[in-house]
């Protein structure tokens, strides 16, 4: 048996607010999606102004961080496994509309474990990377020191 952290309403929301602030600061119009561990949304937001495609587009990059554990542009990435020579070559067909194998998703890793992601759309990669790393920065400081979560860019479980 094991025990497991949830992800809540209140973690969510203290996520996007921070989210909020930094597509802000970096003059987007984003798009946040909080999903759980089994990728189902805890919450999801789309700044006025924000493009109509965003909501869905953030929604699946939330969904692959949590699913398949990584940061969704690591897909991508020179030798990564959605690429051409890569052993997942062609994963996001298996899910049409679910798996986003561009920048924008993070998994939530909280003491080790993933509980869920965090998805992204409506700027360019940098200010989707920066409001989405101001999320899970946001988590941390909210849960505090008893707990340790994965903040940076680049996550892989």
């Amino acid at each position: 048996m094991k025990s497991v952290l949830k992800l809540e309403l209140e973690e969510a929301k203290v996520m996007i607010e921070a989210a909020k602030k930094a597509a802000a600061e970096v003059n987007a119009l984003e798009s946040i999606c909080i999903v759980d561990d089994g990728g189902y949304i805890v919450a999801l937001e789309r700044m006025n102004g924000g493009r109509i495609t965003g909501p869905e587009i953030a929604t699946s990059k939330a969904f692959t961080a949590s699913g398949h554990k990584r940061s969704t542009h690591l897909f991508n990435q020179p030798g990564g496994p959605a690429t051409t020579t890569g052993e997942a070559f062609g994963i996001h067909v298996m899910m049409p509309g679910k798996f986003a194998i561009f920048v924008g998703g993070f998994p939530i890793v909280v003491n080790g474990e993933v509980i869920g992601g965090v998805g992204v759309s409506g700027g360019n990669g940098e200010q989707d990377t920066a409001v989405g790393t101001a999320a899970l920065k946001a988590l941390q400081q909210y849960l505090g020191s008893e707990y340790d979560v994965m903040t940076q860019a680049d996550i892989k479980k």
